[in-house]
């Protein structure tokens, strides 16, 4: 590979870096270019995803702080787990599923996050009227203290420590990770749909578990085809992933202080715009 496409490499994994640790899919930007130097479709996605892993590393690391508080205020353990499988799963269907269907997968999956971020005050409010609902219903039933009241303010009370372990959201999630595991582009886009949604927290308060989790999630898949490469010889073009690799590393610490100082209209605006130039370059 010559010196010039690995310079532009090396620009779009630090682009990329910034993108994915405020909004995630930065792997738009460098995909399209490993494709265009002629890279196989799969071989493409298995060089970016070793060199843009370390975006994630970057961006973890200038998230740490706001990653041990959501680790002592809540319990992430279960979230973890499903990431972890699911993803590991997605990898393993990239390995043996034809490279078309990234074509069909990919567009349906940013409309999705695009509802779910556009429209996540909406949901939330949905989804604590329903919880609302049941509590009562079951204060009713067991005669608990104070009726209604005393349910929710019971609910409330259990809620505490577990807004991360949720059946929908740790379904919805373990969806997202498999494709992200299956392809790592827009992933970012599809955990703050899916964090914001049922949660019903900021934005900004999200993304520092939404960069824990793409570390994860790009890990677990590296690890995947690290081992399809020694085992049985899936390609890597290692000198690209590495040209992406140290551009991801800079701008992921870089844009994770960038993207702390966003305020939240800033950051869903930019996930709209994002995701929608994703989708413009998925369907074109």
């Amino acid at each position: 590979m010559s010196l010039g496409a690995l310079a532009v490499l090396l620009l779009m994994g630090t682009l990329a870096g910034m993108i994915n640790a405020a909004v995630g899919s930065g792997s738009l930007l460098t995909l399209p270019v490993l494709l265009a130097l002629g890279v196989a479709p799969g071989t493409a996605v298995r060089t970016n995803t070793l060199g843009i892993l370390f975006s994630t590393v970057g961006s973890v690391a200038g998230y740490r702080r706001e990653i041990a508080a959501e680790r002592a205020a809540h319990r992430i353990g279960p979230l973890l787990a499903t990431t972890l499988v699911c993803s590991a799963l997605g990898s393993c269907l990239l390995l043996v599923s034809p490279s078309e269907a990234l074509d069909v997968v990919v567009p349906v999956l940013i409309v999705l996050a695009l509802v779910l971020v556009v429209s996540q005050k909406r949901i939330t409010r949905a989804i604590a009227a329903l919880r609302e609902r049941r509590s009562a219903r079951a204060g009713v039933a067991e005669g608990a203290p104070g009726g209604a009241e005393g349910a929710r303010e019971g609910g409330a009370e259990g809620a505490r420590g577990g807004v991360y372990t949720s059946p929908a959201l740790l379904a919805s999630m373990g969806v997202a990770s498999m494709y992200g595991g299956y392809f790592t582009a827009a992933q970012g886009i599809l955990y703050l749909g899916v964090l914001g949604a049922f949660t019903g927290r900021a934005m900004t308060s999200i993304n520092a578990m939404k960069n824990l989790l793409s570390l994860l999630v790009n890990a677990t898949a590296v690890a995947v085809y690290l081992a399809a490469h020694w085992i049985w010889g899936a390609p890597i073009v290692w000198e690209a992933a590495a040209a992406i690799a140290v551009g991801a590393l800079a701008g992921g610490y870089g844009g994770s202080h960038l993207a702390k100082r966003l305020p939240e209209s800033a950051m869903r605006g930019v996930i709209v715009v994002v995701a929608l130039v994703a989708l413009v370059r998925q369907v074109l």
